[in-house]
């Protein structure tokens, strides 16, 4: 299809993540204050969404616990800056099978929970926005496996449907975006969809760019899509995605370097994004006009009792 460039591009601002990457830069955030401060400095930078998981305050290992994604919600929504809320559903997904030779002996570190579990968090924080990760991958590691199979990705659309949080589907490659076009057409999704391609993750989609168009040419033309690379290349995607005709995602989910040897900040990787949009002659916009453009409904924080 012919591509024109998005002049309207939001940023969003992947905090932390869930890899093992707490213990290589002193910025990762890891309580949930950490996690909401981060996002909040992210948002006054410039990120007009901000992508949350959680994680354990003493190690910075991956968490699921409940009351974790609850402080970094109501911190977010408390907040004196604006932002969209994105929480991760793609915990609880993981299978780390045994030997070759015995792969049944799973390793004790597998974590695979039901739907309902899954989007728990999702039920009780109500964010503007959660991801859906669409497809089963071989995830770096020799046999972890990033498990979502039709019919739980099936259950847990439905579930988000039902609650009003629009689902971010999280495309790691072709196959992902043909399985989300069929949720959408099966009437679990509603459409037009919201797409993050994620680019360059081991062994998903390489973050190459002739990879990068075949994902965009099998977006709706009625989609909206934001994409991303990781490490050395996330800033060059960001000009990318904006030329490709769609938005940005930066943030230490997916780099931690702003520079050779110099560790970044949530805000610096935001800020440097927004700076590539608008040297391009592109216009970085805010949460009220990403609520316009997707529908989505602004949360009001909780009522403290």
């Amino acid at each position: 299809m012919p591509l024109q460039m998005n002049r309207e591009v939001f940023i969003t601002c992947a905090v932390t993540g869930s890899g093992a990457t707490q213990d290589r830069s002193p910025h990762v955030p890891r309580s949930p204050k950490e996690i909401a401060d981060s996002a909040i400095e992210a948002a006054k930078a410039g990120a007009a969404i901000v992508h949350c998981h959680v994680r354990d305050p003493e190690t910075g290992k991956p968490s699921r616990k409940v009351e974790y994604y609850r402080e970094v919600t109501e911190r977010i929504r408390e907040a004196e800056v604006d932002v969209v809320l994105n929480l991760t559903a793609g915990m609880g997904g993981d299978i780390i099978f045994g030997p070759t030779e015995n792969p049944m002996a799973l390793s004790p570190a597998t974590d695979m929970i039901g739907a309902s579990a899954r989007v728990e968090h999702v039920a009780e924080c109500l964010p503007e926005i959660c991801t859906l990760d669409c497809g089963t991958m071989n995830f770096a590691e020799a046999d972890y496996v990033m498990t979502n199979t039709p019919g739980m990705l099936t259950a847990m659309g439905r579930m988000m449907t039902h609650l009003g949080v629009k689902p971010e589907i999280e495309a790691f490659d072709t196959g992902h975006l043909w399985y989300a076009k069929q949720l959408v057409e099966d009437g679990v999704l509603h459409g037009p969809a919201l797409v993050q391609l994620c680019m360059g993750v081991p062994w998903g989609a390489p973050d190459d760019l002739n990879t990068f168009m075949a994902m965009v040419n099998n977006v709706p033309q009625d989609w909206t899509f934001s994409a991303f690379a990781l490490g050395r290349n996330q800033m060059a995607y960001a000009a990318a995605a904006v030329l490709a005709g769609g938005n940005v995602r930066v943030g230490l989910e997916d780099n931690l370097w702003l520079g050779k040897g110099q560790l970044a900040t949530n805000a610096q990787l935001v800020e440097r994004a927004a700076n590539i949009i608008e040297n391009m002659g592109a216009r970085v916009i805010g949460p009220d006009e990403v609520r316009k453009k997707l529908g989505l409904t602004k949360r009001a924080p909780a009522a403290r009792g």
